[in-house]
């Protein structure tokens, strides 16, 4: 599938649910696949849990063992555990040096995600089908969304 969307010169548009930390890993690896990634976010700024912590919270984990692979923890950030203020620092930090953040749709909530087959199946959902690809090639996600209303 990667390479039929190279030889078409089309980006694969795909859908990555939440601007957490899994949600921007997935993001930079999409686009390093030669996707077109859009985060789905449902507040306003990134983060994931980090937003909604206490900030007197601390990492549990040591920093050396809590940091991205590619982007190690800046040097001024001395502590082993940081606090819930730095810890969503880096992250956004993150999101800002490999340019993740123009890939997020804020403000958005995900509903439901629901399969259509596209082939003669009776809609039961084969994810493997022995082909080695996932789902069907006919087949297609749909979305159901709700932008988050602001007052």
């Amino acid at each position: 599938m990667a390479n039929e969307q190279r030889e078409s010169g089309k980006k694969q548009v795909i859908a990555i649910i939440g601007a957490g930390i899994s949600g921007l890993l997935a993001c930079k690896y999409s686009l390093s696949k030669g996707f077109d990634p859009i985060v789905f976010e449902s507040e306003s700024s990134i983060g994931g849990v980090w937003t909604k912590t206490i900030e007197s919270t601390k990492l549990q984990t040591p920093k050396p063992l809590y940091q991205f692979s590619d982007f190690p923890w800046p040097d001024s950030v001395t502590e082993v555990f940081p606090d819930q203020h730095t810890v969503l620092e880096y992250i956004e930090s993150y999101a800002r040096h490999f340019a993740l953040l123009r890939n997020i749709q804020f403000n958005t909530k995900v509903l439901s995600l629901s399969y259509e087959s596209g082939d003669d199946s009776d809609g039961e959902l084969n994810l493997w089908g022995g082909a080695g690809e996932p789902f069907s090639t006919k087949g297609k996600w749909t979305k159901r969304e709700r932008e988050n209303q602001r007052e």
